[in-house]
């Protein structure tokens, strides 16, 4: 982009297109401030529900491990034993069930932790509504009187004088 403020004469096409151009620039900048944020926190909330999905197959899993140390569980009350003088099947199954039990907890309190981390894309909208106060107050601004600048008003202001008597 050129200096506005350089001392050329520029048309007001001129100026139109390089606003323009600058307030693309901006925009796109902006935007891709934004999908920056919006990407970071999507991959947080993919991992989150992988493993709140992934404690919730464990613990679909175990169910099926309960129902066997319950029915288990009530052979051994009713008298039956397993015959090699080791802990009885129902308490295995039963430890069984509360690691997948742990495991399940542990997967969900992971994945929450990673969903509590999501958060709006806050640079984008600070930064967003940074450029609308800004935008809304523009005022045009005067060039620099330079040497040159000056002598070149000062010269037409005595020509439209010159023409006018």
């Amino acid at each position: 982009m050129s200096d506005p403020f350089d001392g050329t004469e520029r048309s007001l096409g001129q100026l139109v297109a390089s606003a323009t151009a600058e307030m693309s620039a901006l925009v796109h900048d902006e935007i891709a401030l934004a999908k920056a944020e919006i990407r970071q926190d999507v991959k947080r909330g993919g991992i989150g529900a992988g493993l709140v999905i992934s404690a919730l197959v464990v613990l679909l899993f175990s169910l099926p491990m309960l129902s066997f140390a319950l029915a288990y569980g009530i052979n051994a009350w009713t008298g039956g034993h397993n015959g090699n003088g080791g802990w009885n099947l129902a308490v295995c199954f039963v430890i069984s069930f509360f690691a997948s039990l742990l495991l399940a907890v542990l997967f969900g309190l992971i994945g929450l932790a990673k969903f509590k981390k999501m958060k709006k894309p806050e640079q984008s909208l600070a930064s967003v509504k940074q450029t609308a106060a800004i935008v809304q107050n523009v005022k045009p601004h005067p060039r620099p009187a330079t040497a040159e600048a000056a002598r070149a008003a000062q010269d037409k202001a005595a020509s439209v004088a010159r023409s006018s008597a």
